[in-house]
């Protein structure tokens, strides 16, 4: 090929040349294009219009059609940490998996937390008419949701803001805390402690109410003496080793991986065994630890990537929370591995 013909550059086919070759307007043209709702094409005339878009290869401008509908085919996602935070992570996987699905492109922008980055990554968004917005947080908490959020149809992930009247897709903490008390209760353990952490979250208190509500289910007390405050970090569950073994407990159910990482640490110096002296469960299922720790953690999934995908079904309108509640609890699975 020479290179004159290399610079050469084939003219876009517009919707005039299809209506050409149609034999319709440029009107009918957009209105079969655009699936306009009310519009009076006969059948035939569709027809003609639809094959001469194949024979021609015509591809509608996108941001034109954004113009003329109002609206887009992009969701937005704002997010403060995820995109670096490995395991959170599986948040924009499971939106952008569920967006494509239903035939959305994910528009994803990473703030750091930075309130001005934040505010305009949101006006970004709202220009490019996106079908509405995810906001998401790397860990569950309450937030104030930012005033331009309200411009358009919105879904809170990971994160919920009560009384802002915006829904929210979360974790049920409740639900996961109970389901890692029962599998310590199904390998046989009686005398379970619970290390929780000293910062207070919907996680502090909603595991602490599920493992307090497994173990009366399975009619033992509830015993303050063996749930341990700690550092929500290796340092914590090492610093409350002493604790839990002057406690007796058999079996320890750890506010997340990383305290579990730090337990195996004091018991295997106090020359203990894991599960054969004393069983560990953590939560969340940080894979880079859980399965890498000697032997392999059971655990409780944060489930990122469910998260994810339910935000943007809910901001589709497939999914929604119960009438009761603003928010859609999704369910943190048992993974089961070798310490209990």
């Amino acid at each position: 090929m020479s290179g004159s013909e290399q610079g050469k550059h084939t003219p876009s086919v517009t919707m005039r040349d299809v209506a050409k070759a149609a034999g319709v307007s440029v009107a009918t043209v957009s209105h079969v294009v655009n699936d306009k709702p009310g519009s009076r094409i006969g059948p035939d005339a569709r027809r003609r219009v639809q094959q001469a878009v194949i024979d021609l290869g015509y591809r509608q401008n996108a941001l034109a059609k954004t113009l003329s509908q109002g609206t887009s085919r992009f969701i937005g996602l704002v997010a403060d940490a995820i995109a670096t935070t490995p395991f959170a992570g599986q948040i924009i996987h499971g939106a952008q998996d569920e967006a494509w699905k239903h035939g959305y492109v994910l528009l994803v922008a990473n703030t750091d937390g930075n309130t001005a980055v934040e505010n305009d990554a949101i006006a970004m968004m709202l220009e490019h008419q996106v079908h509405g917005i995810l906001y998401s947080t790397w860990y569950h908490r309450e937030i104030v949701v930012p005033p331009a959020l309200h411009q358009t149809d919105a879904v809170l992930v990971d994160c919920f803001a009560d009384g802002s009247g915006l829904r929210s897709v979360v974790p049920d903490e409740e639900q996961g805390g109970r389901t890692a008390t029962e599998e310590l209760l199904a390998a046989g353990h009686r005398r379970i402690a619970f290390i929780n952490t000293t910062t207070p979250s919907p996680a502090q208190s909603g595991r602490l109410a599920g493992y307090r509500g497994a173990l009366e289910a399975a009619g033992i007390g509830f015993d303050e003496a063996l749930v341990f405050p700690s550092e929500p970090a290796q340092e914590g569950g090492y610093a409350a080793t002493s604790n839990v073994l002057a406690s007796g407990a058999t079996a320890v159910f750890c506010h997340n991986d990383r305290v579990a990482m730090g337990l195996y640490d004091g018991l295997r110096e106090q020359g203990l065994r894991i599960p054969e002296d004393i069983a560990v469960m953590g939560f969340d299922n940080q894979d880079v630890i859980a399965a890498h720790l000697r032997p392999p953690l059971s655990t409780v999934a944060l489930p990122h990537y469910e998260l994810g995908a339910a935000g943007v079904r809910v901001l589709l309108g497939i999914d929604s929370p119960p009438e009761s509640s603003s928010q859609l609890r999704i369910v943190c699975p048992p993974i089961r591995r070798e310490s209990i």
